[in-house]
């Protein structure tokens, strides 16, 4: 039987990649305090502080996959030091944030990556970690590196605010689409690439991406998953920044809206995904899926990212 251990596997990603390694015949351990939700049904939680000295001890032993969800360059670091020698293959989940430019769309896996100057920055960060892990690990490693990931569960608020916004009805505030895109992966699609990466050998750097869609198809596509009564504003980028909107997540944000400059941010290379075995789901199950989820959570609960009511009306209305 295959021995998968994961760095975390409690939270949203880590969870489903322990659900797809158990659903194909694997042992699969999770190691983390255990405090993020709930085990995946058939996995086994080794709690540890990965902060702590010994977090590994319980599980220094050989593995056919170990995969590392943390872009802390102490925890990376540790991992690397207590079980490389000890895994067949090593999966880290880096991000396509490690790429220096974001205005060349189609940019592959050889692109430039920014330089690694200041490791409290989230792409920074993901570059050493898989320089460490590039370093330690060599040619067993597959560096992951997603883009965009969405579907239920998501922590982030980004890709849920719109399905939750139309289900709301009335005004929609919404920036312009034209010329702009979205390259949205859904959580399990990416999950079960992963597992598949693992049980197969699959390395090296693979931007592990969704398909490039316009944003106005995803809009549309939230808007017809909601099926309720409601009227699209459009206000231009000059217009919504002076009034206080910002950019791709966050507070008072209106995500997935990029600048202008960063068209290749949503548009990276996804051949050697597609060719390492990588599928994706049709856009309008995953916003079914999301706007299930969204539901369940509560369409008017606080969130990291997007626009609240009074700010979407004060914008609309300024």
């Amino acid at each position: 039987m295959r021995q998968v251990l994961i760095l975390g596997g409690t939270a949203w990603l880590g969870r489903s990649i322990a659900s797809h390694a158990f659903a194909h015949g694997a042992e699969v351990t999770c190691l983390a305090r255990g405090e993020s939700g709930d085990i995946a049904p058939g996995a086994r939680l080794v709690r540890a502080d990965r902060s702590n000295p010994g977090a590994y001890d319980a599980v220094r032993r050989d593995w056919d996959e170990v995969v590392e969800l943390s872009w802390d360059a102490g925890f990376v670091a540790s991992a690397l030091d207590a079980l490389a020698d000890h895994a067949a293959h090593w999966t880290l989940v880096s991000s396509v944030s490690v790429y220096a430019r974001s205005d060349m769309p189609f940019a592959d896996e050889s692109a430039d990556l920014v330089e690694p100057d200041d490791l409290a920055q989230y792409p920074d960060a993901k570059v050493h970690a898989e320089m460490l892990t590039s370093a330690r690990v060599g040619d067993r490693a597959l560096l992951a590196r997603a883009g965009l990931i969405v579907g239920p569960g998501d922590p982030t608020d980004r890709f849920g605010y719109w399905p939750a916004r139309f289900a709301r009805g009335g005004r929609v505030l919404a920036p312009e689409a034209a010329g702009r895109h979205v390259q949205a992966i859904d959580v399990d699609d990416l999950a079960a690439w992963i597992e598949l990466a693992g049980r197969t050998g699959i390395t090296g750097p693979i931007n592990a991406v969704g398909e490039e869609l316009p944003l106005a198809a995803v809009l549309a596509a939230a808007r017809d998953a909601a099926a309720v009564e409601s009227e699209t504003v459009t206000l231009d980028d000059e217009t919504l920044t002076a009034r206080g909107a910002t950019f791709w997540a966050g507070p008072r944000s209106l995500p997935l809206w990029l600048p202008t400059s960063a068209q290749g941010f949503a548009r990276r290379s996804d051949a050697a995904f597609v060719a390492s075995g990588g599928r994706r789901r049709p856009l309008a199950e995953t916003m079914r899926r999301t706007l299930d989820d969204e539901r369940e959570r509560g369409l008017d609960r606080p969130r990291r990212a997007g626009l609240t009511p009074a700010e979407e009306a004060e914008v609309l209305g300024a």
